[in-house]
């Protein structure tokens, strides 16, 4: 991984930046690969999606999907010898919203799943404060807590990066090797 023990990174960026790629390639290094799928299949275009990543990952990955109990995913896979990838956290904000959730009690779920894990876990998040001001409350309330998610994690994270047009540019602790 990136450094010794265990890291937590989050790579940010915008749709087909590269991000999961990225995280992917950043998990190599990993004995054990444990991918948490936040995404449900909700139309045909959501299942050719997921199966392209699951076929661009291969079969060194174990799959778990868990589309809003993400911080018992953690607490429960989360081992010295195996890595974990999220992929991603603004679809499991998403997923949260959608059931009427607690967002601010499931992230800190989140945070305090995150800092008990013993070995390193790889988040990807959408940055979705880029662009024009929502034109309506629901919309306006997921980038909200999406800025306010991707900020609280960041805070802990060792590592994050953020992918533009494939390039990965380090904000946070040291390049990849």
């Amino acid at each position: 991984m990136l450094g010794s023990g265990p890291d937590l990174t989050l790579v940010l960026g915008g749709a087909r930046a590269g991000k999961s790629a990225f995280a992917e390639g950043l998990a190599k290094a990993w004995d054990r690969r444990v991918y948490v799928a936040t995404a449900v299949v909700t139309d045909d275009e959501m299942a050719e999606r997921i199966a392209q990543h699951r076929a661009r990952r291969g079969p060194d990955w174990r799959t778990v999907e868990e589309p809003i109990e993400l911080s018992a995913v953690i607490r429960r896979e989360s081992a010295p010898a195996a890595g974990l990838l999220v992929d991603c956290l603004t679809v499991w904000l998403g997923n949260l919203m959608h059931h009427e959730r607690d967002v601010d009690a499931a992230t800190e779920a989140l945070l305090e799943a995150l800092a008990a894990a013993p070995g390193p876990v790889v988040l990807v998040a959408n940055e979705v404060g880029l662009g024009i001001v929502p034109d309506n409350a629901m919309a306006r309330a997921f980038r909200d807590h999406a800025g306010r998610l991707n900020q609280a994690v960041a805070r802990v994270a060792s590592h994050v990066f953020f992918m533009a047009a494939g390039i990965p540019m380090t904000l946070k602790g040291p390049a990849p090797d």
